[in-house]
């Protein structure tokens, strides 16, 4: 070999300088695992490129990304406003926060939407061109009244009230359910049902277990939520309660306490009264006004219907009121029944202890049940006796009716 071809081979790696003493097989053998090492090292290059080229990529559009959000952060708030009217000339008469109103431009990003009266707005602070279109306002307190994860409360769990179930399921069920029946029979599906009783005989629970037993959307709202410190906010809540039941029918509106808003209207009030009349009469408005309450039923609930609005006990906005009594005797005992049916009882005899809680309510009636049980636990016992339940009768309804003695006479 001449002097170039020993460069070359001794650059190879290769040690060939005995080449008579290394046969040809042998060379051959080490050139192919050469070749390999090399075919190895050039994937794994080609591997560690792709890899490389893909975190370029990803740095990029993270970059991007950070760019954007810094632009936002840049930039300066937008105001809020509303569309008051669109004229020929495609310019734009909007309103303020303030109640001031503007004659403006539409921002070219905005090319193919419409605009409408109404319609909730952002424009540039500087020159007030409309920027973009926003979603309708929502109040969070009526935003959060949707009942999402429905109660586990049973019309089982129900006792005593069997009759008043009954009446209740046909004013608020079957107009959502079957309204096909009420076609048939010529007559508009009722509206609401108010239930009456006294302090925990069942009302709220009632409604729960509509709310778990119908596949409606189900509102619930307490009147005291409805009441509001600046003039005309109560009624915009109202409005707004009734729009999402419209949007979300078929539904189902629980107004809790309705005597908070719907007390009789007397003449001489204070500015405080006269807004929860406005709400007040809001809600009458809403109930049967002109818009029509298609597949929405009202259930409403009070303890004092002697205070409540006339207006809101006449047929066509509670077509039905139902009051819920106090137990009976056989009430009582099935009540009882469903609250002891998961406690562990030793020779409890529930005949006996119904006798002792008659003219109770039901919620007197869980209030010994779970006294009882503490009665037990304090004695480290697994299960409940006997004199548990006469403790528990002893301190929670005798003791009460001795305050209410001392209280109200």
């Amino acid at each position: 070999m001449d002097g170039d071809e020993l460069t070359d081979t001794e650059s190879s790696g290769t040690n060939y300088s005995n080449l008579d003493d290394i046969s040809l097989s042998e060379i051959n053998r080490r050139l192919r695992e050469e070749n390999l090492r090399g075919e190895l090292d050039r994937k794994r290059l080609e591997r560690e490129i792709a890899r490389l080229q893909d975190l370029v990529l990803e740095l990029s559009h993270e970059n991007k990304r950070l760019k954007h959000e810094l632009k936002q952060f840049k930039s300066p708030p937008q105001l809020v406003g509303q569309v008051v009217d669109l004229l020929d000339s495609g310019d734009v008469i909007v309103k303020n926060g303030a109640g001031q109103t503007f004659l403006v431009s539409v921002s070219p990003k905005l090319e193919g939407e419409e605009l409408a009266v109404g319609s909730r707005i952002s424009m540039d602070r500087n020159n007030l061109t409309i920027m973009r279109t926003l979603p309708a306002s929502k109040d969070p307190v009526i935003g959060a009244a949707e009942i999402i994860e429905k109660p586990t409360i049973t019309f089982d769990d129900i006792g005593g009230l069997d009759v008043q179930i009954t009446e209740i399921r046909e004013m608020v069920e079957l107009p959502l359910s079957k309204p096909h029946l009420f076609k048939e029979v010529g007559i508009t599906p009722p509206k609401g049902v108010l239930l009456v009783g006294v302090p925990g005989t069942g009302k709220t629970l009632i409604a729960k277990a509509v709310a778990q037993k119908t596949n409606a959307t189900f509102i619930r709202l307490v009147g005291s939520e409805l009441v509001q410190k600046f003039i005309g906010e109560g009624g915009r809540l109202v409005r707004e309660l009734f729009q999402m039941a419209r949007e979300k029918a078929p539904a189902i509106i629980f107004i809790d306490e309705i005597d908070a808003i719907g007390a009789k209207r007397m003449s001489m009030d204070t500015t405080g009264d006269r807004e929860v009349q406005r709400t007040l009469m809001q809600l009458l408005a809403e109930m049967d006004g002109f818009n029509p309450l298609e597949n929405i039923s009202i259930i409403a609930a009070t303890n004092r219907l002697d205070i409540i609005d006339e207006a809101l006990l006449r047929p066509g906005r509670f077509d039905r009121i139902v009051e819920i009594p106090m137990p009976d005797h056989t009430g009582v005992k099935k009540i009882l029944e469903i609250h002891t049916r998961n406690m562990h009882l030793d020779d409890v005899s529930l005949g006996v202890v119904s006798e002792k809680l008659s003219e109770t309510t039901g919620a007197h009636i869980a209030a010994v049940c779970r006294e009882a049980g503490m009665f037990a636990i304090r004695n480290e016992r697994g299960h409940v006796v006997q004199e548990d339940f006469t403790k528990a009768i002893d301190k929670l309804v005798n003791q009460k009716s001795t305050y209410d003695e001392r209280m109200y006479h």
